[in-house]
Order: C-alpha cells, then sequence, then structure tokens
C-alpha cells in the first residue's frame, strides 16, 4: 500500500512538473549536493535528514579510502581525467563551504524520489551531538574528522528501520519534543533525553504530518498570489527603472539649463571686458603718442623753438598766439598728469560666494517631509494653540502654513480650509474660535516654494463658554501654613508640616479634620464661563467647585459649622453621607480628585448618561463650565470635552472658582486661563 501510495504522489508530482504548476528549478534546487553544488550522485540521506552525495562524504571524512561500495562501473570515478578521479580533494575547504551554506537545502527521502536507483546509507554517527553534514540541526557543528561506519547498501526507496544512533541495538519508537529528533526507549530511559519531554512516534508522526500537509497545502494554496505578488514586484521593478532613468533625464536637463545659462552670463561677461580693455589700451596708446611728440624735435617743442627765432615782429606775433595755447595745455598737462584710462578691472570682479553656497545646497529631493501635529502640547479655548513637530532627518524648512476649518453644516464645510499667516516657528495660535464647536486642523511645511503634503488631520473641540481669566487669590481663606501659592499664582501646593499632624490627632480623638481652601481672584455674575486646570497625579485629595461671595465670609469664620468649607464632609468611606449632607443651598465643593481617581457624588445627573461606577480615571486636564443664568455647573474631561458631570448650584451673588486641598497634592491653572491676568499685572 505504501508503494502504490508513493508512486501516486510521485505520478502527481510529475503531472503537476507536465502543467508547469511546479517550476522545474524549484525541484532542481532540492536535488543539489551542498557541498559538490551539482545534482546528487549515489544520494546519501543521513539521520538528520539531510542528503549528501556518496562520494562527497566520502572525500570529505575518508580521503584515501577506496570506493570499493560503488555499484556504477561506467561512472565518472573510471575516468583518470573527471573532476572526481583527480585524487581526493581538500576536506577542509568543503567542510568550510558546508558550513558557510547555512544548510541550504533541507533534503527529505522524498527529494531523492526522482533518482533512478538511489543508494541509501545509514550514517551511524559517533556521537549524539556530531553530524557530519555540519548543518543547523541542533547539537553544536561537529570536529572535522568525525567518523562514520558504513553499513550495507541496499536499493529500497528508504530503510526499513531506523535504529537509534545512540544505542545501535534499538529501534527508535518515540520522539523527543525538546530536541525534535527520533529516540529509543533507552534514551528516555537513562540516556540524554531521560529529562525531555516525549511522545510516541505514531502521535508525532500525525502531528508532523499535519503541520506539513497544511503547510503544504496553505502554499499551494498562495501560488495565485504570491504570482500575483511577484508581477506587482515585477511591475514595480519596470516603473523604478522608467521612473529612474526620467529623473536622470530631469536632472541633466536641469544642470544643463544651469551650464547654459552660466555660459551666457560667461561670453556676456568676457564680452565686456574685451571691449573695455581695448578702449582703455586706445585711450593710453594715444596719450603715450602725445607725450612723445612733446620729446621729438619735429614736434611741437621743436616747431616753437623755431618760432622763437623770428625776428619780425607782426609774424612772430600771429604765429606765438596760437603756439603759446598749445604749449600752455602740454605745461598743464605735464603739471597734472592724469592717464587717460584706468589699468584696474574691479567693476568686473565678481563675488560667486551666495551663487557658490546655493549651488552646494542646491536639491533635487523635492517636496518636504510633512509635519505632525503634537497632540499632547495642543490646546483650544477662544484660541487655539497648535503644536508640531518635523522629522529627525527632515531638511530645513522656510516656514509652515496652519489651514483649519469648522465642522458641522455642509455649509460651513464648504466654505474650505482657513489659512494662517506664515510660521516660523513649530507653533502658533489661531484667533477667533467659536465656542463649543470642533475644527479640523492640518499643517504645511514650505521648503523653497515647495509645499509638502498636509499633515494628518486632527480634530479639536472648543470649549462650551468664553474663557474665564483668572488666578490664585491669596486674600481670601488663604492659609500660607498650609499652603504654598506660586509666585505668579496660577498653582497652588499642599505642603505637610505640624498643622497636618495636629489635624490627625484631632481625627484620633474623634474631632473633625478640615480642608485648606482657595479661590479665583475673579468672580461670575452673569453668562456661561469656562476654565481648566490640571491636577498633580500623586495628589491626595483635591475637591473642586464653585462658591458664592454671600457664603465665603460665613464660612470662613466659622468653621465649625457643619455647612462651613472648613468642616469635611467626606469621611474616606463610600458611605455617601457626604451626599446625604450636600444641599443646592450649600454650592461649594462637587468633586473630588486623588489618587489618579477622579469621584463623582451618588446624588448627581450626568450629561454624558449614567455612570456605571462613580469612580473614573482622572483627566490629564479637567475643565469646569459654570453656566450663571441656568445655575448648573458641568465638569469636562479637557482633552476630549467630553462631559463627566453635571448638577445644579445656588448661583447667588458673585460666583468663583473654588479647591479645597488635603494632603499632599498641587493644581495648576492652564497657561489660556492665566494669560490675560498675568498680562494685565
Amino acid at each position: 500500500r505504501r508503494a502504490d501510495s508513493d508512486m501516486s504522489e510521485f505520478a502527481s508530482i510529475v503531472e503537476r512538473l507536465e502543467r508547469g504548476e511546479v517550476p522545474m528549478k524549484s525541484i532542481e534546487r532540492e536535488l543539489i549536493c551542498p557541498i559538490c553544488e551539482e545534482l546528487f550522485t549515489q544520494p546519501l540521506v543521513l539521520p538528520c535528514q539531510h542528503s549528501v552525495c556518496h562520494r562527497c562524504v566520502r572525500e570529505l571524512l575518508m580521503p584515501n579510502h577506496d570506493d570499493s561500495l560503488s555499484t556504477d562501473a561506467g561512472s565518472e570515478s573510471s575516468n583518470p581525467g573527471s573532476p572526481r578521479a583527480r585524487g581526493p580533494s581538500p576536506s577542509m575547504e568543503k567542510l568550510e563551504r558546508l558550513v558557510r551554506s547555512g544548510n541550504p537545502y533541507s533534503h527529505s527521502h522524498r527529494g531523492d524520489a526522482g533518482m533512478s536507483s538511489p543508494l541509501m546509507y545509514e550514517c551511524v554517527r559517533e556521537s549524539a551531538s556530531e553530524c557530519v553534514c555540519a548543518c543547523s540541526c541542533p547539537p553544536p557543528p561537529p570536529p572535522p574528522k568525525a567518523q562514520h561506519e558504513y553499513v550495507g547498501p541496499t536499493t529500497n526507496f528508504r530503510p526499513k528501520v531506523l535504529m537509534c544512533p545512540e544505542h545501535e541495538m534499538e529501534k527508535v519508537n518515540m520522539y523527543c519534543e525538546v530536541c525534535r529528533r527520533p529516540v529509543c526507549h533507552l534514551c528516555k530511559l537513562g540516556g540524554s533525553h531521560a529529562n525531555h519531554r516525549v511522545t510516541s512516534m505514531s502521535s508525532a508522526y500525525k502531528i508532523l504530518k499535519e503541520k506539513l500537509s497544511k503547510s503544504i497545502h496553505y502554499l499551494i494554496s498562495k501560488e495565485d498570489q504570491v504570482r500575483t505578488q511577484i508581477s506587482e514586484l515585477e511591475e514595480m521593478m519596470r516603473h523604478t527603472e522608467e521612473n529612474g532613468q526620467l529623473a536622470e533625464r530631469h536632472a541633466s536637463e536641469h544642470f544643463e539649463h544651469l551650464f547654459e545659462t552660466l555660459q551666457e552670463r560667461r561670453t556676456e561677461m568676457l564680452r565686456s571686458i574685451e571691449q573695455s580693455r581695448s578702449l582703455r589700451v586706445e585711450r593710453l596708446r594715444a596719450q603715450v603718442e602725445e607725450y612723445q611728440g612733446m620729446l621729438e624735435n619735429s614736434g611741437l617743442v621743436g616747431y616753437a623753438q623755431e618760432v622763437l627765432k623770428e625776428t619780425d615782429q607782426s609774424c612772430f606775433v600771429q604765429t606765438a598766439k596760437l603756439l603759446h595755447v598749445r604749449i600752455q595745455k602740454a605745461t598743464e598737462s605735464l603739471k597734472m598728469f592724469q592717464p587717460a584710462a584706468t589699468q584696474s578691472f574691479e567693476e568686473f570682479v565678481l563675488d560667486t560666494s551666495k551663487e557658490e553656497l546655493l549651488l552646494k545646497e542646491l536639491s533635487f529631493s523635492g517636496v518636504p517631509a510633512p509635519p505632525v501635529i503634537d497632540l499632547s502640547r495642543c490646546r483650544v479655548y477662544n484660541e487655539g494653540l497648535i503644536h508640531w513637530r518635523l522629522s529627525e532627518d527632515s531638511l530645513p524648512t522656510d516656514h509652515h502654513i496652519v489651514e483649519f476649518r469648522k465642522l458641522g453644516s455642509e455649509e460651513e464645510q464648504e466654505s474650505g480650509w482657513s489659512a494662517s499667516e506664515p510660521v516660523f516657528g513649530c507653533s502658533t495660535v489661531l484667533s477667533d474660535l467659536s465656542t463649543d464647536s470642533s475644527y479640523t486642523f492640518r499643517v504645511k511645511s514650505c521648503r523653497n516654494r515647495v509645499y509638502s503634503p498636509s499633515s494628518p488631520e486632527v480634530t479639536l473641540h472648543t470649549p462650551p463658554a468664553p474663557v474665564l481669566s483668572f488666578l490664585f487669590n491669596e486674600k481670601c481663606g488663604f492659609s500660607a501654613e498650609r499652603l504654598q501659592l506660586s509666585k505668579r499664582r496660577d498653582s497652588v501646593e499642599s505642603v505637610a508640616g505640624m498643622s497636618l499632624l495636629l489635624a490627625a490627632e484631632r481625627v484620633q480623638t474623634g474631632n473633625y479634620i478640615c480642608l485648606d481652601y482657595i479661590i479665583g481672584d475673579t468672580g461670575i455674575a452673569h453668562g456661561r464661563h469656562y476654565w481648566a486646570f490640571r491636577v498633580q497625579p500623586d495628589s491626595y485629595m483635591i475637591k473642586v467647585g464653585v462658591a458664592s461671595d454671600s457664603k465665603l465670609t460665613e464660612w470662613f469664620h466659622n468653621p465649625r459649622d457643619t455647612s462651613s468649607p472648613r468642616y469635611d464632609h467626606d469621611s474616606g468611606h463610600d458611605s455617601g453621607s457626604e451626599d446625604a449632607c450636600f444641599e443646592v443651598s450649600q454650592p461649594f465643593m462637587l468633586v473630588t480628585v486623588g489618587m489618579g481617581r477622579l469621584f463623582i457624588p451618588k446624588a448627581s445627573a450626568s450629561a454624558a448618561g449614567d455612570h456605571s461606577s462613580r469612580v473614573l480615571p482622572m483627566p490629564q486636564r479637567i475643565g469646569v463650565c459654570l453656566d450663571y443664568d441656568a445655575a448648573r455647573v458641568f465638569f469636562y474631561d479637557a482633552d476630549t470635552m467630553r462631559c463627566v458631570y453635571e448638577r445644579p448650584v445656588d448661583c447667588s451673588g458673585t460666583m468663583f472658582p473654588a479647591f479645597g486641598l488635603l494632603g499632599g497634592g498641587a493644581v495648576h491653572l492652564e497657561e489660556f486661563i492665566t494669560a490675560k491676568r498675568l498680562s494685565y499685572l
């Protein structure tokens, strides 16, 4: 049955070869010896399932051994002129070649099925850690002189019985899952595989056969995909070649234009220099001739000397009058010698340093890379602070352009993108943004008048109301003993000290402990207002809310009144007693933040829907919106502008932002909240 199955599979392979489904090169590659790099001659299958030529193994390990077992009488070994018969080849060279090959082919028994009457030998290894093929199968490569014994040859397709290489008389009937190799029962009992996990040979056979079958079927099923990808890669190679040649032509054209321009300017300048040189030399030559005439007797001086000999007064005066004018000019020329032309050509000296710098910086790299908007540093209020960054390998840019548009109705989106003025840094502020609106932002970089593609778009939501600008107030209820205010009054920190120890003692004796409160220096008497802040992540407990001026004086002067903010309703347990004590007529601390969490009172109506839990992760930035006219206060995740909690408040009088701190902790107001107030100071 096995023989029939093998023949059937072999016939299937042949049919696929004939149909061209399996490339012949792939089959030929599996039939190449990794030592001689030629088609197998008398293939020998080693126990590690790798195949090598019988003669290669003989020459590698026993170069002086006669091949008395060879059955190919008419083979190339009988030909003294053949490469095989020239004596033993260097074994170390072949061994190094095999080691360098890194086991390029993993030949199975069936890989030699196409060979006619292959000789099969069982390679009995001297040590379980040695393998003649120096392949990647564990353990490490063998010593170069590992000895192997030959057993009788057979013409069967595979050995009938596979024996254990460590226990020669034992058949392999188990499979070591650690070493991934067949072993016998002695290997498991007391051999090198005693502590390894083994399984039965039948189980290993089924598992490996199933895996191999699935892998083969997967590869077969992906043949069309592979062919498609090969076609795509070949198409990409073709386009790459074409685009590369096109880029070369364009670059050559650009440089040729530069050369032509430089050549034109060079010709024009040389022509101007030549004309100026000729004119100057001509003028100087005429001046030389004039001066030489003064030295010659036949010249002006000689003529004047002859005139002086005239005794007739009338003739002398008539002649000497004009002659004197000429002599006078010559005399003045000698007194004020001035060359007729300059010898310097400074006006033709070129300063090409800027041009050389431009040529050195000349780049054909195309458009610059798009920037990336840094969301962690972006803020949107009535104004939008947009930050972005460039890739590390990007070239310097000339400027950037920020584009934005409001999301909403189709009319608003059809209005298109608005653009900022050129920005020469990596951040900018965009003004006049609408409240409670979503905006999409993107950035472009420009270099040499070429703009990059737009950055990935980001959408940010503006607050639901205009920004309330304020700083912390150190004059109303502020405890300098327990709270530390920054110099700019934009952050406050709770300082542990003796007062906290005394408060802890009062807790043990059954008395109360108090929070330390601080409010903003700007009040609200109408309209909707929004502010945002950050709570230090390791803060113990911070309460957030609003307070009216009508209650502040009363509360800060009566700390033992249970309605006073000096009295802490929160016992530290989730009993809900603090909610029972809370009344709408007592607007103050509404939300508790601390230990990385945000705690919402039980008696709450959430604008975002019902909460499955009162405990939420603490946002990185918390926003508060007070609607004075509607007498409601809202709390937001300031990064996503998601409302996490809302409730009614008693807006009597002027309302102020309020904070209460207990234990270690700090509150930092957002820069946009404090910017206007700081500019007034």
